[in-house]
């Protein structure tokens, strides 16, 4: 008897790019990727913390190097992907949020989440696409997004408008490079307890208002996304394009 055979997890040999590697969701994907065998670039604003990171992971006997970035720079992203590419995998998980009511929401702030979110989102993906068709390629693109790219939350209507346009923009990647054999996913967290996300944890209302749309007993940790990463990175996930991966402990399930 021929039994089936599981699909590989090892990333052994691909080259993957890690943007807001610095911290959270971010670092612990470069850390899963890198568990893994991938040769992780390390992507972020603030070079000196990568390094640091950068020196723990090759202290694992892990493949690390950094690559000091601002996504919402098209132009110069877009010249820092070629230059150091062509990436197998992209786990883009630079993001900003400035959470507020809408009526109080100045165009500033606006501008600021949408350049990043979006724009930034869009072009990095783009670049990293072009530099998998140049080299004739197939590869695995992924966009940290957020569940609230598919429900709408208090004092979030800018952050929701920038990752609703995520998912859209991922499904029409997904279309248009699959026969190449580039693949286009997101990720969509639920709260997940960060540095970042501390103050919101300690508001007790906030803290309620999540635990109540949490089916289970607990919030999220950025372990609960590393496997995912993995996941969709790897051969594991090959039939598996233009979609999203909700880690949302049952928030969207309603």
């Amino acid at each position: 008897m021929n039994l089936p055979c599981t699909p590989s997890f090892n990333l052994s040999g691909k080259r993957a790019l890690v943007t807001g590697a610095s911290s959270g969701i971010g670092l612990a994907c470069a850390v899963a990727l890198a568990e893994h065998g991938a040769e992780v670039t390390l992507a972020a604003r603030s070079e000196d913390k990568l390094r640091d990171i950068a020196e723990a992971m090759m202290a694992e006997n892990w493949l690390a190097n950094v690559l000091e970035m601002d996504v919402s720079d098209t132009e110069a992203t877009e010249a820092a992907v070629l230059a150091n590419g062509p990436f197998d995998i992209l786990v883009n998980s630079a993001g900003l949020a400035r959470h507020g009511p809408a009526l109080e929401t100045d165009a500033p702030d606006y501008d600021a989440v949408t350049d990043l979110n979006v724009k930034g989102a869009y072009f990095l993906t783009r670049a990293v696409a072009k530099g998998l068709k140049e080299a004739g390629k197939p590869g695995s693109l992924i966009n940290i997004s957020s569940q609230m790219a598919h429900v709408g939350g208090i004092d979030r209507a800018v952050y929701c408008a920038t990752k609703h346009a995520v998912e859209g923009f991922t499904k029409a990647m997904a279309i248009e490079w699959g026969k190449a054999g580039i693949r286009v996913n997101t990720i969509c967290p639920t709260f997940i307890l960060t540095p970042l996300t501390q103050s919101t944890f300690d508001n007790p209302e906030r803290r309620a208002w999540i635990m109540d749309k949490i089916k289970l007993p607990r919030v999220g940790e950025v372990s609960d996304i590393m496997g995912a990463a993995v996941f969709l990175a790897s051969d594991a996930a090959e039939m598996i394009t233009g979609t999203s991966l909700m880690i949302d402990g049952g928030w969207t399930a309603d």
